[in-house]
């Protein structure tokens, strides 16, 4: 191993470290909290911490050994599967994205009529179509064996050197994948929150939120696209500093979409206070809290501050 060998894998080890922290106490969260479990985000949030949470456990300590080892992790096979739960985990994670942003836009726009807009159906509805969507894109690639172990990356993803003979098709795949996914994302999130600062502009929490938000899909950029248009030479240190950032995402979400909100904050001081017993935790105290911190997860603008 050289340095920057060295470098990477301390990187990716403190990503998996963070990643499975923040997400196990987001996962906590939603399993303690009745509140958070009846609300519409909390399904888009439950599938986005389930994703991140195989991603960690999954394909990261896999690029690890990549790079530990500098070889190929595992068999043939078993490499294609971790390649199908990358596509499949990345692409179900970023509609996931969408589908937060698009609830925080009415939330945030229609106030008063937001319960009749997003309702529970409309939520698992949304659910569905993500798995749908990012299972026909993986399978796919797994079919016409475009998965596999690519040395650029340290990793088993989606390769260009094991689609060759495909030529034109793994070209349109790989833009079909990357247009109904990462750049439809981008978009409505764009759409949806330049909407929103309409009407929070002078909420500079809100404000700091959307751009954090906008700058976890950002990571999300691939250079597989780069490969296919690029006749240069891209080196292993760009291949694998990039899925280091889209790994980021993944230890990033947790604070961005959960942990930050009023609500997660409250209840993870509340399990804090059980578990060093700082203060006695009962069912009608957890209710209070609650019923306090409900109001806030949305952040929710009164009358007043919409006719400011």
């Amino acid at each position: 191993m050289d340095a920057w060998d060295i470098v990477a894998s301390v990187l990716v080890v403190g990503i998996i470290v963070v990643s499975l922290l923040s997400n196990v106490v987001v996962l906590i969260c939603f399993l303690y909290n009745p509140e958070i479990r009846k609300q519409v985000p909390g399904l888009f949030i439950l599938n986005l911490t389930f994703c991140n949470l195989l991603l960690s456990v999954s394909n990261m300590p896999l690029t690890l050994v990549g790079l530990i080892t500098t070889g190929h992790p595992g068999g043939s096979h078993f490499c294609q599967i971790v390649g199908f739960l990358d596509t499949f985990l990345t692409t179900n994670s970023m509609l996931s994205m969408a589908a937060l942003s698009i609830d925080r836009w009415v939330a945030v726009v229609f106030p008063l009529s937001y319960h009749s807009r997003i309702r529970h159906r409309d939520g698992v509805i949304a659910l569905v179509y993500t798995w749908i969507h990012s299972l026909c894109f993986s399978t796919v690639a797994t079919c016409q064996s475009w998965v596999g172990y690519h040395h650029l990356y340290a990793s088993c993803t989606l390769c260009n050197v094991r689609a060759k003979g495909a030529g034109t098709q793994f070209v349109i795949f790989t833009v079909a994948l990357h247009s109904l996914t990462f750049f439809l994302t981008l978009i409505v999130l764009c759409v949806t929150y330049l909407k929103v600062l309409k009407v929070a502009r002078f909420h500079c929490k809100r404000i700091d939120v959307i751009t954090m938000q906008t700058l976890v899909l950002l990571v999300d950029i691939h250079p597989r696209i780069v490969e296919l248009f690029s006749p240069g030479y891209i080196s292993p240190q760009w291949g694998v500093l990039s899925k280091c950032l889209a790994y980021s995402k993944a230890a990033s979400d947790p604070f961005v979409y959960s942990l930050l909100r009023h609500q997660y904050r409250k209840t993870c001081s509340l399990l804090a206070n059980k578990i060093f017993k700082r203060s006695p935790l009962n069912s009608s105290s957890l209710r209070m809290e609650i019923s306090t911190g409900r109001s806030n997860n949305f952040n929710l603008p009164t009358n007043k501050s919409l006719g400011q």
